[in-house]
């Protein structure tokens, strides 16, 4: 085969080529989306100066009237449980993706501690580039208890998957 055959066939498109390419998009492609959303809320809009009006009026929609000084705890509340929802699915993203994607020979059970200590070191590496981020905008602060909130919430939800797949998968 010539240099051009070789560049060529690797540009030519198989029916296994693209199921192979539609498996890592399927797998990839919700880590890109949680990380784009993560991306996205540390921005300067997504300040608490800008989300607690109109958390506080959802939340009195709900609950009824609060106090500022309830409400300063309440917005406090509601957005640490942000990161620690938002924490936890993109953890869950992290373990999907290197459970579908990687070391396909290895005994199952090898294969989900190792997804599961990937996810984890996944999510603490974009809940610490967050946090960084964070730093150089004037209205957002960084700080590492946020990345321990945010590592709370992976771990919190890695148990819970770990807990169905030991049920239903490593049987």
């Amino acid at each position: 085969m010539t240099g051009s055959n070789l560049a060529e066939d690797a540009f030519t498109s198989t029916p296994g080529k693209r199921k192979r390419l539609w498996h890592l998009a399927g797998a990839w492609l919700p880590v890109l989306f949680c990380i784009l959303v993560i991306s996205l809320e540390s921005t300067v809009a997504f300040g608490a100066d800008h989300t607690s009006g109109p958390l506080q009026r959802l939340y009195e929609f709900f609950f009824g009237p609060v106090t500022r000084s309830q409400w300063w705890g309440i917005h406090h509340t509601i957005r640490k449980c942000g990161h620690f929802t938002g924490y936890g699915i993109l953890s869950v993203a992290w373990f999907r993706a290197f459970w579908l994607t990687t070391r396909l020979g290895e005994p199952v059970r090898r294969r989900i501690w190792s997804a599961h200590v990937l996810a984890m070191v996944g999510t603490f590496l974009v809940a610490s580039a967050d946090e960084f981020h964070q730093t150089f905008l004037p209205n957002r602060t960084g700080t590492p208890w946020d990345v321990l909130v945010d590592c709370s919430g992976a771990a919190v939800l890695q148990v819970l998957v770990w807990l169905w797949m030991r049920r239903h998968i490593t049987r």
